[in-house]
């Protein structure tokens, strides 16, 4: 084996990891939206986690990657610690599919149309069709397919330069005593381990044993431990993602590492007892890329298999050998690690922007009843309620514009956008509620009374405003559009009951029914619930410029409309605005 030998095996090398990044990279921004739907799916239920672990993987290409974010997941509190065995333990399977697209490079044959189904012949058309969708295509989702195939046809490159680097090996007497020597299980398994554990990548470590077996020196029998010294291997990227987050997080990352330390431990057993009590032939069969693919497989497989029953016990011990903390942590709401996958990062920035928007909401209600009942605790919970959506937008905001610089889809970018607009008129939603609990600690201190009418007209627009609050909460939890919808007629209605309340109580004013101060505090609450009411009509803004619908044209064209004017007669009614 020469010299260039060598600088073509490296440059194999740094093509296949190189087309593996972009092609996973490609692929999860691909999925996007289809990616969080299969997360959304994730139940208690074991096997359902398992299954989107699977799919999950199989899809970006990387166990890896799936762990680092299950990590980041329990971390930010969207899964739980039981939730994510099934994950982890789908990931291993998941990550199998690799080899087996690999495999095909193993293919041989007189017939042409075999002859291209072997990647190394048909990775060019693909490297062409790459180039013209992502060079020329200006749609995202075509240059993203475009990487897709750049990705996967550079990884095929890179594999076919490995096998051609290697091929002189065959004869080299050294390598072939190498691959005797890990016949020794424990050998093989410590190699398997550190090459997984530098490159960061069990599914690109097989195909580099994959690409080691065109050599003819390796076996079935020292390739069965490499594979399992692997799979303990890939667990480095978790372990090292887990440093620095909260105990349920590190909890992730060590069963991930004991599911693999204890399924190798269970192979080695296994593998031992047949080799040294049957020593069956084809352990001393030559390996190739297609029975590798075959033992990969079969291995993670099995251990699922074996471990899965046992998944109560591998979270029990997680949680002995990480137990809880005296001092309870701090959640971590928004963990960076999701900022590799833009679409999982947006489902976790989504859960806190519907929380923030929760607190907001109820504060509004809570301040309502202060008015009506002042209670000292309940202000200390307002401006507490308040000071969490200050907490939740300043890291809300920021974690947003760190994932739009990310490489995201145009819909996710839209999200993004979107949940930036809504989250701003959250927060101010909760200023207002400040504001009118400074009115009612107005009243108190200075012994104001409403009269009773002016109760009765507080308790209408507040009901107004309250309705439509909730029909905005709803119109972003649920992405009801038809809440959305009927916001902007309601908020009309809010603003007609302002102007009917100030001069019904500027009448009251002049007939000496009501003093000047009351007045003044009155006009401070109409003025703070008008304006809740507009970023009521904010958010509906921002939800249906989200699903594709011009919100300035909608409100043109339905304020013509027979829809709203039905909406808006039938609030006019309810409130008796007129």
């Amino acid at each position: 084996m020469t010299i260039f030998n060598v600088l073509s095996l490296i440059g194999g090398i740094s093509l296949f990891l190189f087309g593996m990044s972009v092609m996973g990279s490609a692929l999860e921004r691909r999925a996007g939206a289809g990616l969080r739907g299969l997360l959304g799916r994730l139940t208690t239920n074991r096997f359902a986690g398992f299954l989107t672990g699977l799919g999950v993987t199989a899809i970006i290409q990387s166990s890896a990657a799936t762990t680092v974010m299950v990590v980041g997941f329990v971390n930010s509190g969207l899964m739980s610690l039981n939730q994510s065995i099934g994950v982890i333990m789908g990931a291993n399977v998941g990550t199998t599919v690799t080899a087996w697209i690999l495999s095909l490079s193993g293919i041989q044959g007189d017939s042409i149309f075999i002859q291209m189904l072997n990647p190394k012949n048909f990775s060019a058309i693909l490297a062409l069709i790459g180039v013209v969708l992502y060079v020329f295509m200006k749609n995202d989702k075509r240059k993203s397919e475009g990487l897709i195939l750049l990705g996967f046809a550079t990884l095929m490159f890179g594999m076919n330069a490995m096998t051609e680097s290697v091929a002189p090996l065959q004869n080299e007497e050294w390598f072939q005593n190498l691959f005797i020597m890990f016949s020794n299980p424990l050998l093989g398994v410590l190699f398997g381990a550190l090459v997984t554990a530098m490159i960061q990548s069990s599914s690109a470590s097989v195909g580099m044993l994959q690409a080691l077996s065109a050599t003819g020196a390796v076996t079935i029998g020292s390739a069965i431990p490499i594979i399992m010294g692997q799979n303990i291997g890939t667990c480095i990227t978790a372990m090292i993602s887990s440093v620095g987050t909260n105990k349920n997080a590190r909890r992730a990352s060590l069963i991930h590492l004991s599911f693999n330390v204890l399924g190798t431990v269970f192979g080695l057993i296994i593998f031992a007892i047949v080799r040294y009590l049957v020593n069956p032939i084809i352990l001393s069969a030559q390996a190739n890329q297609f029975n590798i693919a075959i033992l990969h497989s079969m291995f993670n497989i099995i251990c699922v298999l074996v471990m899965l029953p046992l998944s109560n016990l591998l979270e029990k011990l997680a949680i002995k050998f990480i137990p809880d903390a005296k001092k309870e942590e701090q959640e971590t709401l928004l963990d960076d690690r999701l900022l590799k996958t833009p679409a999982v990062a947006l489902t976790a920035s989504r859960k806190v922007a519907l929380e923030m928007a929760t607190i907001s909401v109820n504060s509004i209600h809570k301040a309502f009843n202060v008015i009506n009942d002042f209670s000292e605790k309940l202000c200390a919970e307002i401006r507490s309620d308040e000071d969490k959506t200050d907490y939740y937008e300043d890291i809300l905001g920021t974690y947003l514009l760190k994932l739009s610089s990310a490489s995201t889809s145009d819909a996710d970018s839209k999200e993004a956008a979107t949940l930036l607009n809504i989250i701003g008129d959250c927060e101010r939603i909760a200023d207002h509620s400040i504001n009118i609990v400074e009115s009612a600690e107005e009243l108190k201190e200075k012994d104001i009374k409403f009269s009773d009418v002016a109760i009765n007209e507080f308790e209408t627009i507040s009901s107004a405003v309250g309705e439509a609050l909730d029909l905005a909460l709803k119109a972003f939890v649920e992405k009801d559009i038809e809440a959305a919808k009927s916001i902007d007629p309601l908020e009309e209605v809010v603003d007609l009951l302002k102007e009917k309340f100030r001069k019904t109580h500027i009448e009251r004013m002049q007939q000496c029914k009501c003093g000047i101060e009351a007045g003044f505090v009155w006009q401070d609450l109409l003025t703070n619930l008008e304006r809740i009411s507009d970023h009521c009509s904010n958010i509906a803004g921002a939800i249906l410029d989200g699903e594709n619908m011009n919100y300035h044209q909608y409100v043109k064209d339905e304020e013509s409309g027979e829809e709203f004017k039905a909406k808006f007669e039938f609030y006019c009614d309810k409130y008796n605005a007129r």
